[in-house]
């Protein structure tokens, strides 16, 4: 008599279905994955290209030229009057890690308190927050420059910064990962050890919170640091020591006369801090999204 699995099937049998679904998910990621890596891939090679190479076909060969395109880029008057990489490299850092904690502190405070304390009107106000998000930033833009140019505080970085403290879409993540992984009776714990409110949420909720605040720390410096649109519109007559680097590259794309080989260099310089943040926070995205994704 054949030896069955549970299902009523031959062992053997059994055996290899789950082997041919492994290898094909395996072979399903691996196509994924590359198709992922392409486009850095094409980046890499491109930046070290000639500009009419790159016109004129595509490889995955590596050329010599990215040594030259980097000193076309740092010392040729034509690129340096609109991009300097180390203040391209500042402005964007300066804005970027200043926003994104304040976007990570404050979301994550406002989560707290709405999951924490119960309060007159207070699901209407999280979906207020919800209708927020639905708003695109294009329609309120006109509103907040001439709001900004009111205050004098246009050509500054601050409009650019002290708004991030409101992100309805953190605050909704935030709240979705407290929901499935935070017992409130440890607030209730440590009121009865007479910690205080703030306290608590220092000591107590920032170090439970830490793989969301990990994700979305992440997604908001990607966002910020990627960010062209509110930066052009604020930063209306500011010289190359006060731009960004995405503002950088839009100078470069619009040139009369673009080197790609120098275009492409700069967009490999500007992704250089994204792949770092990613790769040593990765394990904290893969583990904050699968238990921000879980409900109760």
């Amino acid at each position: 008599m054949s030896m069955k699995s549970t299902y009523g099937e031959p062992k053997a049998n059994y055996g290899l279905k789950i082997a041919l679904k492994s290898w094909s998910l395996f072979l399903l990621m691996v196509i994924l994955t590359l198709i992922c890596l392409f486009p850095i891939v094409i980046l890499i090679v491109n930046a070290t290209r000639e500009s009419v190479d790159i016109q004129n076909s595509i490889t995955l060969i590596p050329g010599d030229a990215f040594v030259k395109n980097f000193k076309t880029l740092t010392q040729d008057s034509n690129f340096t009057s609109s991009v300097n990489i180390a203040y391209g490299y500042l402005n964007s850092a300066i804005i970027t890690v200043s926003a994104c904690a304040l976007t990570v502190f404050f979301s994550a405070l406002t989560a707290y308190g709405i999951q924490v304390y119960e309060f007159k009107m207070k699901e209407i106000s999280y979906t207020i927050i919800l209708l927020v998000m639905m708003v695109p930033v294009q329609v309120t833009g006109a509103g907040f420059l001439s709001f900004m140019i009111d205050l004098n505080l246009h050509n500054t970085k601050w409009p650019l910064i002290i708004p991030a403290i409101a992100a309805p879409a953190i605050v909704f993540f935030m709240r979705s990962y407290m929901k499935s992984s935070f017992p409130l009776e440890i607030v209730e714990a440590a009121r009865i050890d007479g910690s205080s409110e703030f306290s608590t949420f220092l000591k107590i909720a920032i170090p439970m919170m830490k793989p969301a605040i990990a994700v979305q720390a992440i997604f908001a410096f990607i966002a910020n640091w990627n960010n062209l649109y509110t930066p052009q519109m604020i930063l209306l007559s500011v010289g190359v020591e006060k731009k960004t680097l995405p503002m950088m590259l839009a100078s470069l794309m619009a040139n009369d006369k673009i080197d790609y080989g120098v275009v492409y260099v700069t967009i490999a310089l500007s992704v250089v801090p994204l792949i770092v943040a990613y790769v040593f926070l990765s394990k904290f995205i893969i583990a904050g999204v699968a238990l921000g994704g879980v409900k109760e």
